[in-house]
């Protein structure tokens, strides 16, 4: 399983993932129609966005629709979420500093 912070490094797989998140299930032609690449490239980034569980496909027919798994970003979530508190932390005691330097 590839990981997720390194799945959704790159800009193109974010913004896959913003289409997912918008739609219940994109087939890989509708997915191709916001970028300047074709069909190859972005099935490439699927396929890493895939491994890190972020995305499931399914066949209907001839064509692959894909569909968002958001449950592997509570990861990415609950690390912002310890930083988001450092920075809290550390700016009310900048704060704090500030207001006792006043005159």
């Amino acid at each position: 399983m590839r990981d997720v912070f390194a799945a959704i490094a790159d800009p193109t797989r974010r913004r896959l993932i913003q289409l997912l998140a918008q739609a219940d299930e994109l087939p890989l032609h509708e997915l191709t129609e916001p970028f300047r690449m074709g069909r190859t490239a972005v099935s490439k980034h699927l396929a890493i966005l895939k491994e890190a569980g972020l995305v499931s496909d399914r066949k209907v027919g001839r064509e692959t629709r894909y569909r968002l798994n958001a449950d592997p970003l509570k990861e990415v979530q609950d690390w912002l979420a310890y930083y988001s508190k450092f920075w809290t932390a550390n700016l009310l005691r900048l704060g704090r500093l500030l207001e006792e330097d006043e005159p």
